[in-house]
């Protein structure tokens, strides 16, 4: 597998937190106090992208980094709306820099695959934020294994690779299993699932009658509409009684164990 380290030569470990609620799902205070839990358990790892909470997410890693920028691993995405071409990438990753307050990031993921764009274009201006010395690591998310190998063929004409890739899985969210992991287990891309808690599911929170996204927006609801679902999350539950822990911890430990 790919090895990932900071600007500092550090590995970046097993874990790492995602934003896409900061600025939303919890505020400004929140999200410091969320940030400065992960760097207390040895987190570094800190995943955005530009589309999140219409920037604010960014803004507000940028301003917790800002102190300790070398010794974390900061990572992005564009192309979510407005395609993957040229002039969409470096615009929105021109934005997203400048509210990380940041001249360069470890990892630029293209957060979906673009039918309508070519590969070429999107990877060759990847290398090319690589060869300004922008970004260190290319990623990708939201891809089929198929899209991963044919974006893998073209980066090789270019001396990139596709170091990280970033699709859902968890307990309940297993697809990833029959193609994507196995492939990067073969071609040596290192993996940062995303959504290890179902989107809330899994935490427990929905069983105590709380609200969140899967209550509050309809794509998320409709993607954990089954039975069985709900389920897999009240028998997790039951677990972590059992075991004394909580149903998040063991939610996240399962993902990561597999």
């Amino acid at each position: 597998m790919t090895d990932l380290f900071t600007v500092d030569g550090t590995p970046i470990g097993r874990f790492a937190f995602g934003t896409m609620q900061w600025g939303e799902g919890a505020d400004p205070i929140e999200s410091e106090m969320l940030y400065n839990m992960c760097r207390d358990a040895g987190i570094i790892h800190f995943d955005t992208a530009h589309v999140y909470t219409s920037g604010l997410a960014e803004t507000l890693l940028g301003r917790f980094a800002a102190q300790s920028r070398e010794q974390l691993f900061v990572a992005t995405k564009v192309g979510y709306t407005g395609g993957a071409g040229r002039d969409t990438i470096l615009t929105q990753f021109d934005t997203s820099r400048q509210r990380l307050q940041m001249d360069m990031v470890d990892v630029l993921y293209l957060h979906r695959f673009d039918p309508e764009t070519a590969l070429e274009e999107t990877i060759e201006t990847f290398a090319m934020l690589r060869e300004q010395g922008k970004i260190r690591y290319l990623g990708l998310s939201n891809f089929a294994a198929w899209q991963v190998m044919k974006a893998a063929a073209i980066a090789m004409q270019f001396e990139l690779r596709i170091s990280i890739l970033q699709p859902m899985y968890s307990l309940i969210k297993r697809q990833a299993e029959v193609e994507i992991l196995p492939m990067c287990a073969s071609e040596g891309i290192a993996v940062a699932g995303y959504s290890p808690l179902g989107s809330g599911l899994l935490s427990g929170k929905y069983g105590r009658g709380e609200s969140g996204r899967l209550s509050q927006d309809e794509r998320y609801a409709a993607r954990y509409n089954d039975p069985q679902m709900y389920a897999a999350a009240d028998a997790l539950g039951a677990l972590a009684e059992k075991l004394h822990t909580h149903p998040a911890t063991l939610a996240v430990a399962w993902a990561a164990h597999h």
